[in-house]
């Protein structure tokens, strides 16, 4: 009897061993974003082009920031009015253009099965899967769809090509001969596993923030470039970088998708790892003001105001957040001198409240020394958008010790 009691005894402890060991590895991974971009109701004019998406099959390539060894995929309709069927999705390592590695590809299956309905208004993620990922890595996601929705859920700005074939070819190594198309549809973001170092940082704004002026296909907006540095860097080379910049976008209202207050929690406090967030909004909501004093004062009390509830929900969830200063865009139509003393007073805010953990001076980055409400001539596609040079300038100012664990 004694010798059962402490056999009992010396399985219990094991068995609590065993628990606390495998909790203790659990608790040291979770699952971090390495790459996102914001959805939205796609205008008309972005539609995917015949022969359309409903029974055919759809490639897309995104550039991942952090690699990692496990990793599903989000998908989303949350803009659409009716039901989206996946008959089958797939992930492989692109080779540039359209093509795959082939023996890279893997199905991606959502409970145990390969196809999945998304409800109007749902997002879903696949099961996690075993997949290597390495920084910066290209990657395709190749769909076979059923039926779409007329209005569809994605991402217009993707300065990147996806690749459209009728019928079912989601095994085919190389689409030749594909429709193709500078947008995103359906696919909303890629989470790895990761030990608990690892995080990433989840940028809200506009389309300087979406690449305007970057290269389609190469990859070099200013968040692509703040990606390239931190991973070069042995202090910060955990982090991802998520772009949740949409073009048109607006802090308050109007503009292009969701406002940035309406967007906030889904596209930024609710990223997958995130520990640091970047707020760079508000020329939309300047360069369509009347220009006028009272229009310019009220504007930059809402903006501040919007920004604050922005800092208090970030610090609610333990997330450090910076603010990013609004470039000057004099001989644009955004221009005005009542609309130039609000975005003044809203950087001078940014720089000097001390509301934000920190400041990314993207106005000093970029202004010309000769005339301040005026963008360097050389690092401008139109004043308003910075070119391949600028996008280039504003990753590069960004201080990583910002980032450091």
């Amino acid at each position: 009897m004694r010798n059962n009691y402490t056999f009992l005894r010396l399985f219990s402890v094991i068995l609590a061993t065993l628990w606390l060991q495998t909790g203790t590895l659990e608790a040291k991974t979770r699952w971090v974003g390495t790459w996102a971009t914001a959805p939205q109701l796609v205008e008309t004019k972005n539609n995917p082009p015949a022969p359309g998406l409903t029974n055919n099959s759809l490639r897309q390539v995104v550039r991942v920031s952090i690699g990692g060894k496990t990793l599903r995929v989000k998908f989303s309709n949350e803009h659409s009015k009716s039901p989206v069927t996946l008959k089958s999705a797939q992930i492989a390592a692109s080779k540039g253009g359209s093509a795959i590695d082939l023996k890279t590809n893997k199905p991606l299956t959502f409970n145990g099965k390969t196809d999945i309905t998304l409800a109007a208004g749902a997002v879903a993620y696949s099961d996690p899967i075993s997949f290597t990922l390495t920084p910066r890595m290209d990657v395709a996601i190749t769909l076979y769809l059923g039926e779409t929705s007329s209005d569809i859920t994605g991402h217009p700005g993707s300065r990147t090509t996806s690749y459209l074939l009728p019928g079912n070819n989601t095994a085919i190594t190389d689409f030749t001969g594909a429709v193709t198309t500078d947008h995103w549809y359906i696919i909303n973001g890629i989470d790895v596993k990761a030990s608990g170092k690892t995080a990433s940082v989840a940028i809200i704004g506009n389309s300087i923030t979406d690449g305007r002026g970057s290269t389609t296909n190469q990859q070099n907006r200013w968040p692509d470039i703040l990606s390239e540095r931190l991973l070069q860097n042995k202090k910060t080379n955990k982090i991802g970088v998520l772009n949740m910049g949409i073009g048109g976008n607006c802090v308050l209202a109007g503009g292009l998708g969701p406002t940035a207050m309406v967007r906030y929690e889904r596209d930024i406090l609710n990223q997958a790892g995130v520990r640091w967030a970047i707020v760079f909004e508000g020329i939309n909501d300047i360069g369509n003001l009347p220009n006028n004093e009272t229009a310019a004062t009220n504007r930059s009390k809402t903006l501040i105001d919007a920004y604050k509830q922005m800092i208090e929900k970030a610090h609610a969830k333990g997330i450090t957040i910076y603010g990013a200063t609004i470039m000057p865009v004099k001989n644009n139509g955004y221009y005005g001198s009542y609309r130039e003393v609000c975005r003044n007073t809203v950087n001078e805010w940014i720089r000097t409240s001390g509301e934000f953990d920190g400041v990314i001076d993207f106005d000093k980055a970029m202004r010309n020394p000769a005339d301040s409400a005026k963008m360097i001539d050389t690092l401008q596609d139109d004043y308003l958008h910075p070119n391949v040079a600028g996008h280039k300038t504003m990753g590069e100012s960004v201080d990583l010790y910002l980032f450091k664990n």
